[in-house]
């Protein structure tokens, strides 16, 4: 009888044990990532050069024939420096003509000189007309009037002499030649560009939607493609108005905030794009759980090794992502797989060597 009543005792302490065992939930090891709430938003990377903010393009300003250029692309010049040189055959010629026909005037200005004077003499003493008087002095106007011109022909004939050299007038970098030697130019006709090394700036192109969205808050990252290190910020200075035809892009001009020594002319850069946002964070989709209309995650209490759910607000979706606006904070952790076998408090493992 004691036997039967002691195994009866042990079968029901069996089933009680069971019973409690089967209650308790088991502790699930998770895998999860860290909450990284995002500020600003990546709008893309895209390449560009440096480039000076000013240039300039030069001309003749006389017609002829270049003689000789004499710097080539890339030469560093100064203020005064010949860039090239027409020949000057013409423009002599025409200065001597101008020189020969002042030398002729100025001999007909004395001669009106002393006619007048003596006319004057003769009048004064009474055997002179007033008719030839008033004829001598308005001869001697006229000649005064033709002496002016000839010499205003002969400082423009130096003029264009001084034209047939093309000079510049600040300090710069050749660029491009648009023509060469042997080559007959009209007056005004580009040959030469010249870009002012003192003040650089970032240039890239941008597609026509990017560009349309463009804000006063945006920020251009600026770093050399050779050397990322090197790098610096910059503001937008210019947009073009119109569209590439064949490329579709926008040409934008961007004002560095400072420039790096080894930003040449022509130096290859890289411009990513960022603009401040609301703060948001972004979570793998598999942490997200969707419950009687509700959309929440599963959050890891690392004092007590529990997870609680929690409602989050979803603003964007893929299949591969979720962005939240709220409902987690900067540090947390959140379970991102077997979600829909979780319960309030349960107990996990955080398997430290997953996705962070």
């Amino acid at each position: 009888m004691k036997a039967v009543t002691l195994g009866l005792c042990s079968a029901l302490l069996l089933v009680g044990c069971g019973k409690e065992a089967a209650e308790s939930d088991p502790v699930r090891p998770v895998l999860s990532v860290i909450v990284e709430p995002q500020i600003q938003a990546d709008l893309g990377r895209f390449a560009g050069t440096i480039q000076a903010r000013y240039e300039s393009t030069l001309g003749f300003r006389v017609a002829g024939r270049i003689a000789r250029r004499w710097v080539d692309v890339g030469n560093s010049v100064k203020a005064g420096d010949v860039l090239a040189s027409l020949d000057p055959a013409d423009q002599r010629n025409q200065l001597r003509a101008a020189e020969g026909d002042l030398a002729k005037v100025q001999a007909q200005w004395i001669n009106a000189q002393a006619d007048a004077r003596r006319q004057q003499q003769l009048f004064d003493r009474g055997v002179g007309a007033q008719a030839q008087l008033d004829e001598a002095q308005t001869n001697l106007k006229t000649t005064g009037a033709s002496l002016e011109q000839a010499r205003a022909a002969v400082s423009q004939a130096r003029d264009q002499l001084g034209y047939s050299e093309l000079r510049t007038d600040h300090d710069a970098v050749v660029t491009n030649w648009q023509a060469e030697a042997g080559q007959t130019v009209s007056a005004g006709q580009p040959v030469v560009t010249l870009a002012r090394p003192d003040v650089k700036e970032a240039v890239i192109d941008l597609p026509t939607y990017l560009a349309e969205q463009l804000t006063t808050d945006l920020k251009f990252e600026v770093a050399s493609q050779l050397d990322p290190s090197i790098n610096t910020t910059a503001t937008l200075r210019e947009l073009e108005p119109q569209a590439d035809a064949a490329t579709r892009t926008r040409r934008a001009r961007l004002t560095l905030a400072t420039t790096p020594e080894s930003f040449y002319l022509g130096t290859a850069i890289s411009v990513t794009l960022t603009s401040a946002i609301s703060p948001r964070s972004e979570l793998p989709a598999s942490a997200l759980l969707e419950r009687d209309g509700q959309t929440r995650v599963w959050v890891v209490d690392p004092r007590q090794n529990t997870v609680a759910s929690r409602e989050v607000k979803l603003i964007e979706r893929t299949p591969e992502s979720i962005v939240v606006s709220s409902g987690v904070q900067a540090g947390e952790r959140v379970v991102t797989a077997g979600v829909n076998t979780l319960k309030p408090g349960q107990k996990v493992i955080v398997d430290e060597e997953g996705p962070q």
